[in-house]
Formats: C-alpha cells, structure tokens, sequence
C-alpha cells in the first residue's frame, strides 16, 4: 500500500543557485513570478556567484564561517510560500479578494469545516476556513470532492501499528477566526437554518402522521366498519340466582352457624355451580337439548361469529365462554349470568336451561352425603326391627310349646292353691289332735281326719312338684318362667334399641332435610325488545386505544434500540 508523503522533497546540487518556486531554468528567480522584485532578482544573482567561488560552496567570499551573525542563503531567495503569511498589503488584499469570492459561493458551514480538515490532512496550516479553501484550490485540491471526503477515513489499526490504538493528538491552540460576516450574510444564514429547520419538522410531522395513519387510523377504521355494518346483532339476557340451603336452627355458637346467614356460608357451592355452567359438560349438554351449534352456524350470523356445520367441540366451546357469562359476588352471594343469542327467544331459552342445569347440580352436590347419612340409620333401623321381631316370635313359640301364657301368674295361682291346701291341713292337724285329746276318740272321725290330712300332704307335694320338677313331657314351672323371662328380656331390649334405631333414623332424616340446597331467582330471564351487542361506539374507542397503546409501546422499543445500537 503506498501513502503519500508528508513534506516535498527538494534536492540541491552544487554549483548551482537555489531558485524558489517560481524560479528559471537555470536557477534565477524569475522575475515574472509574483511577489518578486529587481532587488531580490540581484541579492539571488550575487548569492550564486558568492557560492560558486567559495570552496565548499557554503558562503560568500570574503565572510568567514564562524562570524556571528552571518547570514546565510537558504536557497530560495525572495521568493514568496504559498503557506506564508503576506508581506505587503498588496498581497493581503489579493488573498482578501480571493475570500469574497469564496464567501459568495455560499459554501455551508459542514463544507468550511471539512475543508478545514482536508487542509489539515495535507499539512496546511490555513488562517480560517476560507483560507483553506483557497490553498486547497490553490495546490489543485477540490476539497469538496466524495474522494477527498474519504481520504479523511483511517483504517482501523493502520496508525498504531496494526494493534488498533488511539492516535496521539497535538494540542493546538485554539484562535478565534478573523472572519466576519456581514449582516446580509448573516440574516440569509439564519433564515437558511430557519429553513431547514421548519422543513425538518414538516418532514417528521408527517410521517408521524403517515405512520399513526397506517398503524392506528387505518385499523380503527376497518374495526368501526365491522362493528357499523357487518356484525351481527346480538341479543343479552341476565337472570340472578342465589344458592340457599334449609335452616339449620341451631349452632349459634360455632363458626358455621356465625356465618349461616351471609353469602359465605354458600361461597362454595356458588363458586361450583359457576364452573359447572362455563364447562364443556355443559355445552355439549345444551347443544344436544337446544342445538346450540346449529343456531351459531346459521347463514345471517357474521363470519368472525358464525360457526362451521362441521367445527368441532373446541371451537364451539370457545364461542360459548363469550356467548355465556357467568360471574359471583361473593359479598352478596349472587350469581349473575348473561346469555347472548341472535334472537331474543333463543336467547331466554338458553338461559332457562342452563338455570335448570344449575339446579340439577346444586340438587347432586349434597345427595350423596343425604343419602350416606340415611343409608346408615336405616340400616341400623332395619337391623334392630329383625332382632325384636325374632325375639318376640321366640317368647310366642315359648308361650305355645310350654302352655304358658304368664310365668308370673301361674306361679302365683300354684302359690295360691298351696297356701289353701296348707291352711286346710293346718285345720285337719288342730281337729285330729282335738279328736285324740278325748279319752274315747271316735275312731271313725279320727281315721276320716286323718285320711284328709294325708291326701292334703300328697296335693301339696305335687302343687310342689310342678314348682320345681320336671318330667319327660313337660318341664318344671320355674324353668318354664326363667326361659320365659329371658325371652321378654331379650324382647324388651330389642325393642329400646329399635326405637333408639328409629331416633336416630329421624334425626338423619332432619340433617339431611338440613343439607338440601336450593336454587332461588332473584331476576328471572326476560327476552330483551333491542339488540344488546355490539356496543359500535364504545368498541370503536377500545379499539383505537388499544392500538394507540401498541404503537406506542413498539416506538419506544424502537427507539431504545435505537439508541442502544447508535451507542
């Protein structure tokens, strides 16, 4: 790669005169060049003469070497450097002219300033900006040029050697110009900057508005076309609903019974029953009930709201969370839903079904816990009714197989009967032992009495017998009764644990009448008279907001990058 080189080259030969720029051929300075003159033309002629007679030729004759402050030729005489500051005022105003001259080009500051650094780059050493201007043209140089222009480019590590170091800067002093402009210049200057200025920002102005047109108006435009002219009128209706359950009537103290009569009481069933009307299960249950895909395919319904014959349960069902609304209060405990249709009575049937299924589910979420409660207390019930029956039904067979009717009462009769026949024998004992106390007893009376008391004593023991003993065929009196009264024993148990059973067979009863939820209307469906949705206006500006905020979002990204790229 070759490089320019930094300074001129001149060579001197000896015996020869040193001529200046303009000098001759043969080393005269010419006196044609400018700022020559007859005495410098002599001092030069007298100066090569001077030379050619010394023997190393180095000064003038007669002058010795070591005389202190001896002058000595450099070599181009008088001759005036272009680089030079004037020496006459004719000189000066010649370099004055040239400046007006380049002053009435109008020449832009960028361009004075960039002259200034092509002077700079060629070793010049201009008194302004004007100034480099004219020395540039003067060696020939359009500073103004694209090539020129890029000769001020460096390669990246051609100055430090190939390690890409910052270049050493000389510290120069800084003289404020000699130039001044004159008035007219001045007020075309800032009217030209005003100018540019004004034109700038009509530039920038309208491309915000070109880009706010395209990004923003455009759009909006084409959403209030939709809503103005192509969607399809829709049809809301609201119903309210709370979810209740019976009184429990009791429970004051706990926590439960503290909160019984506010919507939190409810708050889960509430939030259950809301989730079971935004499910599938729902949606496929009312399209097969009503045909809720059939009446969104029909053909007068807008394309971005109109379903396809043949769409699939995901699609449906992404139109039904929009078409069906659902929320709760949890403060109130309410329920508000909202069904949208394309005619109002498709409408309100949608809504009466779907409060219908709502019931269903309030009506499941607590069945099975009623149905737990009384499968279990009537179970025990029946359980308890076998085992008294059974037990009754062995004091009957008892009662049948042994001829018994009541234990105590036969008892008692025997007793009875013994007592007698003892009392009777007491008397027939006191009339024998009267009969024998006579010196002459009548044999006959006392051989009758005591025939009775013998046949006393053998009723007795057997009215005795039948107390105690048993035969082969029957059993005693008082194994007839112990068995007897094990059995009514037996029975009156089973019959306190059956209407323990019963009890608690009510009691279950109670509780699950307690946790039977029901479903209460506030606000009935009412099929609407005007179309609900869409709301033109109102989705208009949602929408020219919501596009105003991404366009602004995507300028702000862009110009952070922006900036982080130009950094």
């Amino acid at each position: 790669m070759t490089t320019r080189p930094k300074g001129r080259k001149y060579r001197i030969r000896p015996g020869a005169s040193l001529a200046g720029p303009s000098g001759g051929p043969d080393g005269a300075p010419d006196p044609d060049a400018p700022g020559a003159s007859p005495g410098t033309e002599a001092a030069g002629a007298a100066t090569a003469a001077g030379d050619r007679n010394r023997p190393d030729g180095g000064g003038a004759p007669g002058t010795p070497d070591d005389m202190p402050f001896a002058q000595e030729e450099d070599g181009f005489g008088a001759a005036a450097f272009p680089t030079a500051a004037p020496g006459s005022d004719a000189n000066r105003k010649a370099i004055e002219a040239e400046w007006d001259a380049i002053r009435k080009e109008g020449l832009t500051a960028r361009q004075l300033r960039m002259a200034r650094r092509v002077a700079q780059k060629h070793k010049l050493n201009p008194q302004n900006d004007l100034d480099a201007v004219r020395l540039l043209r003067q060696r020939g140089i359009n500073p103004f040029k694209r090539s020129t222009m890029m000769e001020l480019v460096v390669p990246v590590g051609q100055e430090g050697g190939g390690r890409n170091l910052p270049s050493r800067v000389e510290k120069k002093e800084r003289l404020p110009g000699t130039e001044v402009l004159a008035d007219e210049q001045r007020a075309r200057e800032i009217r030209r900057i005003q100018q540019d200025i004004a034109r700038r920002r009509r530039r920038k102005i309208a491309m915000l508005f070109a880009r706010l047109a395209v990004f923003v108006f455009l759009p909006t435009f084409l959403v209030g076309l939709y809503y103005y002219n192509y969607a399809t009128p829709l049809y809301a209706t609201r119903s309210e609903f709370v979810i209740q359950k019976a009184d429990s009537g009791g429970g004051g103290g706990s926590l439960s019974g503290l909160f019984s009569g506010t919507g939190f009481a409810n708050s889960q069933d509430s939030i259950t029953v809301q989730s079971y009307l935004q499910s599938r299960e729902a949606m496929l249950r009312l399209d097969r009930d009503i045909g809720f895909k059939a009446h969104f395919s029909q053909e007068f319904i807008d394309p971005l709201r109109r379903l396809e014959p043949d769409s699939s349960n995901e699609e449906a069902y992404r139109l039904y969370k929009k078409m069906v609304k659902i929320g709760y209060d949890p403060t109130e405990g309410l329920i508000r839903m909202e069904v949208i249709a394309a005619d109002p009575e498709t409408s309100v049937a949608f809504s009466k079904a779907l409060i219908t299924y709502a019931e269903e589910q309030v009506d499941n979420l607590t069945q099975r816990l009623r149905e737990d409660q009384m499968r279990g207390s009537l179970e025990s019930y029946r359980e308890a009714e076998e085992k008294m029956i059974a037990a009754q039904q062995r004091v009957l067979e008892l009662q049948e197989r042994l001829g018994v009717i009541d234990p105590a009462s036969e008892t008692a009769t025997l007793m009875g009967q013994i007592a007698t026949f003892e009392t009777q024998l007491q008397e027939k004992r006191l009339q024998l032992q009267q009969l024998l106390d006579n010196a002459r007893p009548n044999q006959a009376r006392v051989d009758g009495v005591r025939g009775d008391i013998k046949r006393l004593e053998q009723l007795i023991a057997e009215l005795r017998a039948q107390l105690t003993e048993s035969g082969n065929e029957t059993a005693s009196l008082a194994r007839i009764s112990a068995e007897l009264k094990m059995a009514q024993i037996d029975l009156e148990t089973r019959q306190a644990l059956m209407q323990q059973a019963l009890q608690q067979l009510e009691t279950a009863r109670i509780e699950a009448n307690r946790q039977v939820r029901y479903l209460s209307l506030g606000v009935s469906p009412t099929a609407p008279d005007e179309a609900t949705y869409p709301r033109r206006f109102e989705n208009t500006v949602v929408a020219f907001l919501a596009f105003c905020g991404i366009y602004l979002m995507a300028s702000l990204t862009a110009s952070v990058l922006r900036e982080q790229v130009s950094a």
